[in-house]
């Protein structure tokens, strides 16, 4: 029985029947299962020299892959069994290791591993007891260690173990390790060993060069001065570097000052940047104020132009005419023969009348008729300067209507007073003749331009004109009124008025 140090995993361990009661190991590099077969018999096969004279151990001089195990190990020469105790000799390279599976393999009957003198104490108390340190012989046929084998094959189990714990200590790599991690690790020594060589011929290098240099040696006297020489830049160099540090805190201390500053100016900055903000907002509110004001002013201006544009004399008393028939107000001031207007019209129209020259009259105070209109709705009268009262209303006869003739006439007469008066207030006012107030119709005592104004023995038709050319007349004296009372002229589709010489 051959015993042997094999990396094996679990499915291979039962496909080659090893016994699972075997001690096992593991590669500290790879961590993979190491498994010792035969180590039980191999102390018997053991040299008689190596017994008594040197104390070496049952392990087997290879370890192997799981791939191999039956074939690949490493034989140990017969002059490293020749030497004395020392620490087993490194493979100088992994081809030299390497076994070609198609090889023979070499009986290793009597090879053992040699420890060092630190390794020999372990065999002591074993020697001293037994004279040696080998085991009994198993039973060959056998594939686990007999009950009556059984100490000798844990003392062979110890002395592998302490074995690997001298080889970690000596070599400083964890032990056990596989053939593949050995080989790993002899090819990175080799690389180191490289390095170092290379090292050392780069130094022999540069101590050779440096013995071949020179060297010019000074006199005693040369010595002093270079040393003075020396002491003198030391000496500027001390009060350069004392000026530097005094300059170093001359400019610490300005950078203090200059932090502080610029911390104030930054709160300077920060205080300045709230109050224009603040500043900002408030000028965007007083702002949007101002333009809220100035929208309602303009709203205002417009609304004031519009009012100064509006006439309450001229909205409330609208001149106008129907055809041959003048209107105020849409009451038809005039019949004709084939326009029978009624009567309540008419009367209302000269209510109407009547109101709008007693309203211009109240507006100045100055100003008195000498015939005092009585605006009475519907049923408008005049009084003379007599005191006598005249009905300005119908129904009247056609061939007797004296009383209503003379309230026309008189209504005439006041209209001529009130425009007589505007026009010297113009001559007061210097206002030019060409602006001043005339009447487009001429007013003499009962006739309108030229058309009585009488409706007695009169046509319906001359009457109806001097009746439209009354309310021409009367529409011009309140255009002079609303000019001279600050308010603005009306449009000029209002106008009635026409050309004395036209005949409507």
């Amino acid at each position: 029985m051959k015993p042997k140090v094999a990396a094996a995993a679990a499915g291979g361990e039962k496909g080659r029947g090893v016994d699972p009661s075997l001690p096992r190991f593991k590669c500290q590099e790879c961590h993979r299962a190491l498994v010792v077969v035969g180590v039980e018999s191999f102390p018997d096969r053991l040299p008689a020299h190596a017994n008594s004279g040197i104390h070496a151990s049952s392990v087997q001089g290879s370890i192997m892959g799981a791939s191999r195990m039956d074939s690949s190990y490493v034989v140990l020469s017969k002059q490293n069994r020749s030497q004395g105790p020392r620490i087993p000799p490194r493979p100088p390279s992994a081809a030299a290791r390497h076994v070609e599976p198609n090889q023979s393999t070499r009986a290793i009957e009597g090879s053992y591993i040699m420890l060092p003198p630190a390794a020999a104490s372990i065999y002591k108390t074993s020697t001293s007891e037994g004279g040696g340190a080998h085991l009994s012989p198993p039973n060959v046929n056998s594939t686990s260690p007999s009950p009556g084998n059984n100490s000798g094959f844990h003392s062979s189990v110890t002395v592998l173990k302490r074995a690997f714990e001298i080889a970690s200590s000596q070599t400083q790599v964890e032990q056990p390790l596989c053939l593949e991690c050995m080989r790993v690790l002899s090819d990175k020594m080799d690389k180191e060993i490289e390095d170092v060589n290379t090292d050392i011929k780069a130094y022999d290098a540069c101590l050779q060069r440096l013995e071949q240099e020179s060297y010019n040696i000074l006199s005693e006297t040369d010595f002093l001065k270079e040393k003075e020489k020396i002491e003198e830049e030391e000496k500027k160099l001390k009060a350069a570097i004392e000026e530097a540090e005094k300059q170093y805190s001359e400019v610490s201390s300005e950078m203090k000052d200059l932090e502080t500053k610029s911390k104030q100016f930054e709160e300077l900055e920060e205080r300045y940047w709230h109050e224009f903000n603040s500043f900002q907002f408030q000028l965007t509110s007083h702002q949007e104020e101002r333009d809220a004001v100035l929208a309602k002013i303009e709203v205002s201006q417009v609304h004031l132009e519009l009012l100064k544009r509006t006439n309450v004399l001229n909205d409330a008393f609208y001149i106008s005419h129907d055809g041959v028939i003048g209107t105020i107000n849409n009451f038809r001031l005039g019949r004709l023969p084939n326009v029978q207007v009624e009567w309540d019209e008419i009367n209302a129209a000269w209510g109407q009348a009547a109101l709008l020259l007693h309203t211009m009259a109240q507006y100045f105070p100055k100003f008195q008729y000498r015939i005092k209109i009585h605006p009475m709705g519907s049923y408008p009268r005049v009084t003379d300067i007599n005191n006598n009262t005249y009905e300005l209303f119908g129904p009247v006869n056609l061939f007797w209507s004296t009383r209503f003739d003379k309230a026309m006439t008189w209504f005439l007469t006041c209209l001529q007073e009130f425009s007589e008066f505007a026009i010297s207030l113009d001559k007061e006012n210097n206002v030019p003749s060409d602006k001043s107030l005339k009447l487009p119709y001429k007013i003499d005592g009962d006739k309108v331009g030229s058309y009585t104004i009488f409706l007695s023995f009169n046509k319906l038709e001359n009457w109806t004109k001097a009746l439209k050319y009354m309310l021409c007349n009367l529409k011009w004296v309140l255009y002079w009124f609303i000019g001279n009372t600050s308010f603005a002229p009306p449009s000029a589709s209002l106008y009635l008025a026409q050309s004395p010489n036209k005949k409507g």
